[in-house]
């Protein structure tokens, strides 16, 4: 465990509280927590979560922005839910993804845990865009990838990070019933609302 471990881990836990109270300033916390964690996990020879860790410097941009000055109306980004064929064919790319992925770590790096790093990596990627959307089973998304990181982490003796994604499964299921209740409230009368399984 490093000072830089420690100093990400603050600001990673900082972005989900602020993103769960829908807080422009989760972005500058993400931002800043991504940064940290580029250099920790290519150190640690998790090489997809590395690469992961630049797509997260430009969806922290990218949030903040979409959260700012949503682009298809003049009005603020509403909480709202995907049908479920768009779920399917997200789990189908994932899976793809996480299959060709982890069968070039595998064959052509040292990678660390190819698959699983392929997996939370991808996983991620597609999560990551759901918050930028306020896409509400985001939340949902995030519950399966953090539970595997935990894993992928303790193996990587990254032990702080692992404990902080122990508390991100646990903060994620308050921010989904938080989400929920602000995507009823907005309901217009009229609007079919269904819970999501």
């Amino acid at each position: 465990m490093s000072l830089w471990e420690i100093a990400a881990v603050i600001l990673a836990l900082a972005y989900l509280l602020l993103a769960m109270k829908e807080k422009i300033s989760c972005w500058c916390a993400a931002f800043a927590s991504t940064l940290i964690y580029l250099f920790l996990f290519w150190d640690v020879s998790l090489l997809m979560e590395s690469a992961l860790q630049v797509f997260y410097l430009v969806m922290a941009v990218y949030g903040w922005w979409q959260w700012r000055h949503h682009g298809d109306a003049q009005q603020d980004l509403k909480i709202h839910r995907w049908p479920l064929r768009t779920h399917l064919l997200v789990a189908t790319g994932v899976g793809a993804l996480t299959v060709a992925f982890g069968y070039l770590l595998q064959t052509n790096t040292n990678a660390a845990l190819p698959y699983l790093d392929s997996f939370t990596t991808w996983g991620a990627v597609i999560t990551t865009y759901m918050v930028t959307r306020k896409v509400l089973e985001n939340w949902i998304y995030w519950i399966v990838v953090d539970g595997v990181s935990i894993y992928l982490y303790l193996d990587r003796g990254l032990y702080l990070t692992a404990l902080l994604f122990a508390l991100y499964v646990i903060i994620v299921i308050v921010g989904f019933f938080q989400w929920l209740a602000i995507y009823r409230s907005e309901l217009l009368p009229g609007d079919a609302e269904t819970v999501p399984a």
